[in-house]
């Protein structure tokens, strides 16, 4: 069967999301941007040719705007529950995995990932235990798994040197993964500054 997908999101509550990017776009600001990130991402989601789509909430689903997205797009609400991201990604991994399902785990603030990226990330997962997409500021954007790996435990996260922990975590486990493409995120202003120009260049006439 194809994997899970889960996406992770927060509600777009103004001076809570995209907070380095509220000295550029303000508090209310940042939440549209954000709102529209989280549509974005679940579009890419439920394009892949995959398996059933959970969004994975926080602080919990009662946003209506991740209601509304769940009757839009027609994926499941899942609270995250866990004192930090690495605990919240274990027990999204735990939840497929009890059930027997593989999952491929994406974020919300990645404009340059890709259906297709989901669609090769799941069938590297039929040869390799972990499939790993590096972002450039030293993380990753999109994590799947196979089975159980110990890899989020005791993570600083949002350092540069969360991929290469990763990576030795794996190694020490003596599991096989693969990785995909380094792709990038927004979260500072000069990513912002970024999305715009290939917004442009995108509404462009060819």
């Amino acid at each position: 069967a194809p994997p899970r997908v889960a996406v992770f999101a927060k509600a777009p509550v103004p001076g809570a999301v995209k907070t380095r990017l509220i000295p550029v776009l303000g508090a209310e600001g940042a939440a549209e941007l954000h709102e529209a990130m989280v549509r974005y991402a679940l579009t890419v989601a439920t394009h892949a040719m995959l398996g059933p789509v959970e969004l994975w909430c926080m602080p919990d689903t009662s946003h209506p705007f991740l209601g509304k997205c769940a009757r839009d797009f027609r994926v499941s609400l899942h609270r995250q529950e866990g004192p930090d991201l690495g605990a919240r990604m274990a027990l999204a991994f735990a939840r497929a995995q009890a059930d027997g399902d593989r999952m491929v785990l994406i974020g919300s603030d990645c404009p340059a990932l890709k259906s297709s990226d989901l669609e090769d990330a799941a069938r590297a997962l039929l040869t390799h235990d972990a499939v790993l997409t590096p972002a450039e500021d030293g993380g990753y954007v999109l994590v799947a798994l196979a089975g159980a790996a110990p890899i989020f435990h005791d993570m600083v996260w949002g350092g540069a040197d969360v991929m290469e922990q990763t990576r030795a975590r794996l190694e020490s486990a003596g599991l096989g993964w693969v990785e995909m493409e380094t792709l990038w995120d927004v979260d500072r202003p000069e990513d912002y500054q970024r999305l715009q120009a290939m917004r442009l260049r995108e509404s462009s006439p060819a």
